[in-house]
């Protein structure tokens, strides 16, 4: 079934395209949603006739990605996480946690539009993209670290564990001397 998109939908295309989807999707998901119209003569006439209305459409919609590209290009978005013994993070840092992050900054971006070339599973800085608009594409870095409460642990852990380190050799020579004093009085 042919239909003519009036909102710009992810999957087919932008706002004005003749689009052929399956006729469950168009007559359950498209149309009564408002985002298509079904592509026949009389639609076409009303089309031609509403072009300059969806070409501004299309400009604002454009106009709008240009203003959230402007935002978002060179940012850096910082989290902090949890790391296994392995060095790798717990769970991931995923396309909602950056829209939810963005969001905080202002900046309204669908998670679906969020791109991560490789899933964020370690500490260090990444690269993503964000898909605003055909053509529009904009990038920023997202930097994980190190979980604060989880850094001071591993330092006390890392002190302790010198402290007995230190502790051990003074330790060895009074076992060494407590044999020594035990094998003397069994001598005598």
């Amino acid at each position: 079934m042919k239909v003519i998109l009036t909102e710009s939908v992810k999957s087919l295309g932008s706002v004005g395209e003749v689009v052929n989807v399956s006729e469950g999707y168009a007559r359950n998901f498209l149309i009564p949603r408002n985002y298509a119209i079904l592509a026949d003569a009389g639609n076409k006439k009303i089309l031609e006739n509403h072009e300059k209305k969806l070409a501004k459409k299309v400009l604002a919609a454009k106009d709008e990605a240009k203003a959230i590209k402007a935002k978002i290009d060179g940012l850096t978005l910082e989290f902090s996480k949890r790391v296994a013994g392995t060095g790798k993070i717990f769970g991931t840092v995923s396309p909602s946690d950056l829209a939810k992050e963005l969001e905080k900054r202002e900046v309204s971006v669908e998670r679906r539009m969020i791109v991560i070339p490789t899933p964020i599973k370690t500490l260090g800085t990444f690269n993503v993209s964000v898909k605003l608009f055909e053509g529009i594409e904009s990038s920023f870095k997202v930097k994980v670290e190190l979980d604060q409460d989880q850094a001071e642990e591993m330092k006390k852990a890392q002190a302790k564990a010198e402290a007995r380190k230190k502790a051990a050799p003074k330790e060895e020579e009074a076992a060494q001397e407590s044999v020594e004093e035990s094998v003397e009085e069994t001598e005598a």
